[in-house]
């Protein structure tokens, strides 16, 4: 019923696909045609194009994603184990909201089969899609953003690219946990929204800040599980993208390395690349992008919250208030940080929880300096 939403790939693109060799990785993409849909069960990733972009600025932009998945399929892979399928694309429906419909269904029975799904092109205004796609799931939902702006905007009822989160955070039923922003540049967003993350103890790295260390971001994806990735967030210089300038932003490497810390995330279930011009240098990008985000799935390590703790090495760091205790992987050398739960609150933590965290933060902590994401989990655990 779901996957009735979907439609087949294009006959030409295709036959363009199938001139491609045995060694690259369209050998290893079972496709939706008109004769035959991927057996679900079998499946790992699926690739999902959203032609809908009514949210966004360039709504008379009709999305073609073919050139991109041309790319994408003429990429040689990795020793990868997933199985991967192309399930086609959702058409626009006769209004945005039926589109919304579409997605969420379609990405919601994909998670409830262990599928990991990567919707591609759109407006990014489908990340709301996305996070409805969790309603069914009963769990709580981590939502990390690569984008330039915190898309907050004004509710004027409509969906827009600049104002989805604002409607996950007001609409019921509200499973937003926690929301990271990844890459914001602060003159593009307003002195309220940037006042507004910290009242509600939300994550946001600077762009700056991103690129001076890259690896800063690696622990926000691991405790991620849906990823949002605005194209706009890179620079046009490694774009291509001359539709909507952006002097700054991530160059393609940086992008490519977030994808690919959002693959290797254990948590992650869910990526959405949006905002696509359909330009041919952006679309040789998004292929890269997408091709390191499979590669990280491909190096899960299954750690936290699938493992246990015996991998790990325990380390207390005493305060005078209390003593905060960190965990390191015998396996990854990475880095846990242990938020207690408080019986006297109604909070959304159930027991201990391990938040990921890095080896600085440790440093930190020794030196009898509270790591800013232990407070920040506080507060919020007892909100």
């Amino acid at each position: 019923m779901e996957f009735d939403f979907l439609t087949p790939l294009d006959t030409d693109l295709l036959i363009d696909i199938k001139r491609l060799s045995s060694q690259h990785l369209s050998s290893k993409v079972v496709f939706h045609t008109d004769q035959d849909f991927p057996d679900i069960s079998k499946v790992n990733i699926a690739i999902i194009g959203v032609l809908e972009n009514r949210g966004g600025h360039n709504e008379t932009n009709e999305a073609d994603l073919s050139y991109l998945r041309l790319q994408l399929y003429s990429l040689f892979p990795g020793n990868w184990s997933q199985t991967i399928a192309d399930l086609g694309d959702i058409l626009g429906g006769n209004s945005p909201e039926d589109t919304y419909f579409a997605v969420q269904k379609v990405v919601s029975k994909l998670i409830k089969n262990k599928v990991i799904p990567i919707v591609i092109g759109g407006s990014q205004d489908l990340t709301y899609a996305l996070y409805r796609g969790y309603d069914d799931l009963e769990q709580m939902v981590n939502l990390v953003s690569i984008d330039n702006k915190f898309d907050f905007g004004k509710q004027d009822g409509l969906v827009s690219a600049e104002s989805y989160l604002s409607k996950i955070i007001v609409d019921e039923p509200n499973n937003l946990f926690n929301y990271s922003n990844i890459g914001y540049q602060t003159y593009y967003n307003s002195q309220e929204e940037i006042d507004l993350v910290e009242k509600l103890f939300f994550d946001a790295y600077r762009l700056g800040e991103v690129c001076n260390t890259i690896s800063i971001a690696e622990p926000v994806f691991r405790d991620a599980d849906l990823v949002s990735l605005d194209l706009n967030s890179v620079k046009s210089a490694d774009s291509g993208n001359l539709i909507d300038f952006q002097p700054n932003g991530f160059n393609g490497k940086e992008i490519c390395a977030l994808s690919r810390y959002a693959g290797i995330s254990d948590k992650v279930s869910c990526l959405g690349i949006f905002n696509h011009n359909s330009t041919k240098q952006e679309s040789v990008l998004m292929a890269q992008i997408i091709w390191y985000f499979i590669e990280g799935v491909h190096y899960r390590s299954k750690e936290y919250p699938f493992g246990s703790k015996e991998n790990y090495i325990k380390y207390t760091v005493p305060f005078e208030e209390e003593d905060i205790v960190f965990f390191k992987s015998n396996k990854t050398d990475r880095w846990w940080i242990e938020i207690p739960f408080f019986t006297n609150s109604h909070n959304k933590l159930k027991k201990n929880t391990l938040l990921p965290c890095t080896h600085e933060d440790y440093l930190a902590a020794c030196n009898h300096e509270f790591p800013e994401r232990w407070w920040k989990a506080q507060r919020k655990s007892i909100l």
